[in-house]
């Protein structure tokens, strides 16, 4: 089918090849003839042209028609045949250009249907074309998309990768002062442990006179252990003496003590029968009163003479605790401190 967008480009076509309007309406006409089969009418022309005046395809069209006819005529010009042969020989040559022109149209109108065909199926891989150009135009846009959001990745990527490099940076810079500060220890270690060795020499040293002075008073302490111990056998001996002399005069007093008793219950018995007695034996009262003063003063001497033990009781045992000396190192504990010593000195 004859599109008129393809028509009105064929039009502009000899517009630009033809400037005269009377040439250009005959190119129309011959166009519209010859190529789409159109019968050229005033109206048609002038539609299609519009240019100059309605008279101007008019006088187009008579002109294209008159042309066409005389082009179409067959006229046999020969001196010797006669009128009639002449006029039999253009009507057979006229039905020969009729045919030949029915025989073109035919073959012009296949011609159309395969530039028809051709212009369908060219038009169809136009749509394809425009179908794959908008799905071409799509995959870019998505292209786009992901390559712009490749490039903000890309970015992203960059900006961490620099905030990786300058944290490299710094660990780095970290790790030299880490380094140098391990390096500074390192060097303060040596020196800490040389002034610690010469302190242990220095020590060492003194452990030496210190255990040299150890085993000197080791040797005093012996010698003053053991004269302890013989100022504690003979502190032994005086406090056994001392005890003897306590316990003898516990006894004396203790004998005192129950003859002050039996004498006080004897007296008392004598006193309570005195006063049971006392309204009988008036007269016997004053010599009773004066054996009960004898007997009273003899019981102050009796109590006089218990206290005057009781203070001299006291006194020996303030003396035997002045004599009793501190508790002595057991005698086991000065051979295991001599076992020792030497065990000591290897431990030095």
């Amino acid at each position: 089918m004859i599109t008129e967008t393809e028509l009105q480009s064929d039009i502009e076509a000899l517009r630009g090849r033809f400037t005269e309007t009377k040439d250009l309406y005959r190119e129309v006409c011959a166009l519209l003839f010859f190529r789409y089969g159109i019968t050229p009418t005033a109206s048609k022309l002038y539609q299609f042209v519009r240019k100059g005046s309605m008279s101007a395809p008019a006088e187009a069209l008579a002109k294209f028609w008159e042309d066409l006819r005389s082009k179409a005529r067959v006229e046999i010009d020969h001196p010797d045949l006669p009128p009639e042969l002449k006029t039999s020989a253009a009507e057979v040559i006229a039905d020969l250009w009729r045919q030949a022109t029915a025989a073109a149209r035919h073959e012009l109108a296949a011609l159309r249907v395969e530039d028809q065909a051709a212009v369908e199926q060219a038009q169809g891989e136009e749509t394809r074309a425009l179908q794959a150009t908008a799905e071409a135009l799509a995959s870019a846009d998505t292209l786009r998309q992901q390559l712009g959001a490749a490039q903000e990745s890309l970015q992203q990527r960059q900006t961490d990768l620099e905030v990786e490099r300058r944290a490299h940076a710094g660990a780095v810079a970290r790790l030299q002062e880490l380094q140098r500060h391990l390096e500074e220890a390192r060097n303060q270690q040596e020196r800490v442990r040389a002034d610690f060795s010469a302190e242990l020499a220095k020590a060492r040293e003194a452990v030496d006179v210190a255990n040299a002075r150890s085993d000197a008073a080791e040797r005093r302490a012996l010698l003053e252990i053991d004269q302890e111990r013989q100022a504690r056998i003979k502190a032994d001996k005086q406090l056994e003496a001392l005890r003897g002399q306590l316990a003898q005069a516990e006894g004396r007093h203790r004998e005192s003590l129950l003859a002050q008793a039996d004498a006080v219950t004897r007296l008392q018995v004598k006193a309570d029968a005195a006063e049971d007695s006392q309204r009988e034996l008036t007269a016997s009262n004053r010599s009773l009163a004066d054996d009960l003063q004898v007997t009273r003063e003899r019981l102050a001497v009796a109590q006089q003479e218990a206290t005057q033990f009781r203070a001299e009781a006291q006194t020996l045992r303030v003396l035997l605790e002045r004599l009793s000396p501190p508790e002595p190192v057991p005698q086991q504990e000065v051979p295991t401190s001599k076992v020792t010593k030497p065990g000591a000195r290897k431990a030095r």
